[in-house]
């Protein structure tokens, strides 16, 4: 009700005479008081429930000045990734060969959460040092290569892994009532948190694809290679790493001007 009192109080003409223009101005307005585009669309969705609600309960025959689609664009937040220091002391204190095999994967594999807890033995082709991932988001498939020490992690983990002859999916639960089922999804997601515990490290399991993503970018990798590796349908969302990738900016710009100042001193400006 205070959103609409305001917006009321704010405009200098009629109700009914309200168009997407002043809208416009409204919104500028909101702006202007340095609200956040969450809480302008907030203001904005009032309004137009507002008048649908003149339109079809009161029977007031008025066009929505707000059109479906009109809200502010959200800021998406950057991917959070870890350090090169924060991934050798979470693997520090990962012991267990199939947590251990697990985490290398997302690490260097990027594979999501589900991915992971829906990989079958048979998607591991570790002759050719590859990974299967069928059925990813979109029900989208795609190839993922393996690192050595993800190589090293996976052979140290199927040398120890339970023998359960109808157990399909590659990890598994291995103690208790559930010992032999598939790990879950939350399952995963309790095991990095528990290392999240110990190291005091702000990690989820997801954070180890956008470190993989970030490290790989600044190596060097090519966009469309990490959007080919990671899944992405759009390149747009690969290239929401570059935005972290901090150090490959500043190697890029040094790299850059040493190759101007060899011009200049060709007398070449």
């Amino acid at each position: 009700m205070n959103i609409l009192k305001h917006f009321v109080l704010w405009v200098n003409v009629p109700i009914e005479a309200v168009d997407r223009h002043k809208m416009a101005e409204y919104t500028d307005h909101l702006l202007y008081k340095r609200l956040t585009p969450k809480t302008i669309n907030c203001h904005l969705g009032c309004i137009r429930v507002f008048y649908d609600y003149l339109r079809h309960e009161e029977g007031v025959e008025l066009p929505n000045p707000i059109k479906q689609g009109s809200a502010l664009r959200m800021p998406q937040p950057l991917p959070k990734h870890l350090s090169d220091e924060e991934v050798v002391t979470l693997f520090d204190s990962i012991q267990k060969p199939r947590d251990r095999a697990m985490f290398k994967i997302m690490l260097r594999c990027g594979l999501r959460v589900d991915e992971l807890a829906n990989l079958c033995l048979s998607d591991v082709d570790l002759k050719r040092n590859r990974i299967f991932v069928r059925n990813g988001k979109g029900r989208k498939g795609r190839v993922v290569y393996v690192s050595h020490d993800a190589y090293a992690a996976i052979v140290a983990y199927l040398r120890v892994r339970p023998s359960f002859p109808k157990a399909k999916k590659i990890f598994l639960v291995e103690k208790g009532p559930y010992s032999g089922r598939p790990l879950s999804v939350r399952g995963i997601q309790k095991r990095i948190e528990h290392y999240s515990r110990i190291t005091r490290l702000h990690v989820s399991s997801h954070q180890l694809r956008h470190t993989m993503a970030t490290q790989m970018l600044n190596a060097d990798a090519k966009v469309v290679t990490i959007q080919d590796l990671l899944g992405h349908n759009q390149i747009n969302t690969t290239e929401r790493y570059c935005s972290v990738s901090n150090l490959k900016v500043m190697r890029d710009y040094f790299k850059a001007m040493e190759v101007i100042m060899q011009r200049s001193a060709r007398g070449h400006p």
